[in-house]
């Protein structure tokens, strides 16, 4: 009898232990699912849509040129006395780049004076023996004194001092306009070589982009529209500009080329940019790109009215780098969403943050 009792307590004790376990591990599940299941909000951000300016933006590939460059020549064989510039040397107009050893040019310029001076005087003997006056040399007849000057061979000791003057004013070059010195490699106590080029000067007023654009593109450009342009090397530099020619011709491959004028000195000729070309449409409907998202392959802008996300289709019709303008489908006072869309369903309830 007494076994019996000690058995019941026991089960009862067992039981007594086991409803309170239930109980602590129900309230810990219920306390876990109400902090997995957090009540989820949709929230967004959204605009009013209303007609602004438009730039509509067309993309391409260019190289840069200088707009002016010249290549500098010495004119005479003789040793390169002076230089006076390097590569990247910025010059002005005028400027002394480098210079010869003049003494052979300088003697060669004195005696072909002197014999120019020896040929007048023969001149002058030769026309006082044909009885003229040398005070009043037009009245002699264009024949007289057209032999005059063969005789006293004249016009050809005119023509050598002539050229001996231009090779002593060419054996110092000088910067043709404000530019970069560029492309020198020559070095003083050396021969100058007349048939290669000296060194190079830029024009460091502005530089030009050469780029091409599809021949369906040309009725969106035009001179005078505005292009910002973007070496390669630094994307993040931008430089503005402008459309200076559009060459009148497609090629082969159905492109146009086109010239924009860049008035920046940070551009090396040579460089690969990218040019955006922007031309203002005037007043558009339109949205940022993040407002339009893809549902089964078509476009769908949602709006926002009375706490809930509205699906709408639309048709867009053209873009640049942050803006659709839209073609079907709203209408100007619209409220459109622009960030919280991605995952969002017709009527789905939306909160608007700012």
């Amino acid at each position: 009898m007494k076994s019996n009792l000690a058995i019941f307590f026991v089960f009862a004790l067992v039981s007594i232990v086991t409803a309170c376990s239930g109980e602590k591990k129900s309230e810990t599940t219920e306390e876990g699912v109400s902090t997995v299941l957090p009540d989820m909000k949709n929230e967004v951000t959204v605009l009013p849509l209303n007609r602004q300016a438009f730039n509509h933006e067309l993309i391409s590939n260019g190289k840069v040129a200088a707009r002016s460059m010249a290549d500098l020549f010495f004119q005479s064989s003789e040793i390169i006395a002076n230089i006076w510039v390097k590569n990247g040397d910025r010059v002005r107009k005028g400027q002394k780049i480098a210079e010869l050893d003049k003494f052979r040019i300088t003697n060669k310029l004195a005696q072909s004076k002197d014999a120019m001076d020896r040929a007048e005087l023969d001149l002058q003997d030769v026309l006082i023996g044909q009885g003229y006056n040398l005070d009043n040399l037009s009245q002699v007849p264009e024949d007289i004194m057209k032999l005059a000057k063969v005789k006293s061979s004249y016009d050809q000791n005119k023509y050598l001092y002539e050229l001996a003057q231009h090779e002593e004013e060419k054996a110092t070059l000088l910067a043709p306009f404000d530019g970069v010195v560029a492309n020198l490699f020559a070095k003083p106590y050396n021969m100058a070589n007349t048939s290669e080029v000296f060194c190079t000067i830029i024009d460091s007023r502005g530089m030009e982009v050469d780029f091409t654009v599809l021949e369906s593109e040309l009725p969106l450009i035009k001179t005078g529209d505005k292009v910002v342009v973007s070496p390669f090397a630094e994307i993040s530099s931008k430089y503005n500009g402008s459309i200076t020619e559009i060459n009148p011709l497609v090629d082969e491959k159905g492109m146009v080329r086109v010239k924009a004028r860049v008035d920046s000195n940070k551009l090396f000729t040579g460089m690969n940019v990218r040019v955006s070309v922007h031309r203002s449409l005037g007043e558009q409907l339109v949205v940022p790109k993040s407002a339009v998202v893809l549902r089964s392959g078509k476009q769908v802008v949602f709006t926002y009215k009375d706490g809930k996300a509205m699906w709408n289709y639309v048709q867009t019709a053209l873009e640049n780098a942050e803006y659709y303008t839209i073609a079907d489908g709203l209408k100007e006072g619209d409220t459109v969403i622009v960030s919280g869309n991605i995952n969002l369903a017709h009527e789905a309830p939306v909160s608007v943050i700012n």
